[in-house]
């Protein structure tokens, strides 16, 4: 039994590495995208210090607490696909080929086989796409970053949790296309919906009343707003991050629960098709 545990470990963790290997082959698209990370970090850090001048303390965070949060948002922009560029859409065009049925007759569990070849893309994407804009811009501009190595080992679990929310919610996009055929519309639907309610463009603590509510307990925030939160540390202390990752915690059980659920249903239509 523990020799079965350790082997399928070692599978999962050889198919991370795979996805790690597989971008950081991609030299040039990386360093396009850091420039990209970058130039649009520097607009949007003027854009926030016109606004937190016009508004001091907006959100709940001076001007130095609001550009780090921007900065470290562009530092998990390609890591969590929150514009594209996670698994989803070859998930989606396997489906629509039969390929998927490759997938189905390997000796591994689907969902896990790729939250492991996520999270070894995200690894690199976090590393390669996310520390040089984060430097970049902790060197032009006065960035609130503690110095503490538990709040960055926080950090660092919060933004494993997100990555696994961020993932839970894709798979369901994937195993959408059993029934969609074509994920493209679908797709885009959650871009928008995740560039608005995930904190990327501004925190979600700026929403006011009950819509601001309402979109803090959605499991979008759980993929950048709550990281970046948990970094900056706020009022609470222990126990107010502890509540952060256990809001991360949850909503991970709770999407990946229902992508094996789907994928029940899914794997019982391709039967019934012949597939």
């Amino acid at each position: 039994m523990r020799q079965s545990v350790r082997g399928r470990a070692g599978l999962y963790g050889a198919v991370a590495a795979g996805g790690f290997r597989r971008y950081a082959t991609y030299g040039t698209a990386t360093a396009a995208g850091v420039f990209t990370n970058t130039v649009f970090g520097f607009i949007l850090a003027y854009t926030y210090i016109a606004l937190w001048d016009e508004r001091p303390g907006l959100g709940g965070y001076d001007q130095s607490e609001a550009l780090t949060f921007m900065w470290v948002s562009q530092a998990l922009l390609a890591a969590g696909a929150l514009i594209g560029g996670g698994f989803q859409e070859e998930f989606q065009e396997r489906v629509r080929t039969g390929d998927i049925a490759v997938d189905l007759y390997r000796p591994a569990d689907l969902q896990l086989w790729w939250l492991a070849g996520d999270l070894g893309r995200a690894a690199f994407q976090l590393l390669g796409r996310g520390v040089v804009p984060l430097v970049i811009g902790g060197l032009a501009f006065q960035l609130a970053l503690p110095t503490a190595p538990l709040r960055w080992l926080l950090f660092l679990v919060s933004v494993f949790l997100g990555l696994v929310v961020s993932f839970a919610l894709r798979y369901l996009l994937g195993l959408a296309a059993f029934w969609l055929m074509d994920g493209a519309g679908i797709n885009m639907m959650a871009t928008v919906v995740s560039i608005f309610f995930s904190g990327m463009l501004l925190p979600l603590t700026v929403f006011p009343g009950g819509f601001g509510e309402f979109v803090r307990v959605l499991p979008w925030a759980a993929m950048l707003q709550v990281p970046v939160d948990v970094l900056l540390g706020g009022g609470g202390g222990g126990a107010r991050t502890a509540g952060w990752l256990g809001f991360q915690a949850a909503w991970a059980v709770v999407l990946l629960g229902l992508g094996r659920l789907l994928q029940a249903a899914a794997t019982r239509k391709v039967v019934v098709q012949g597939g």
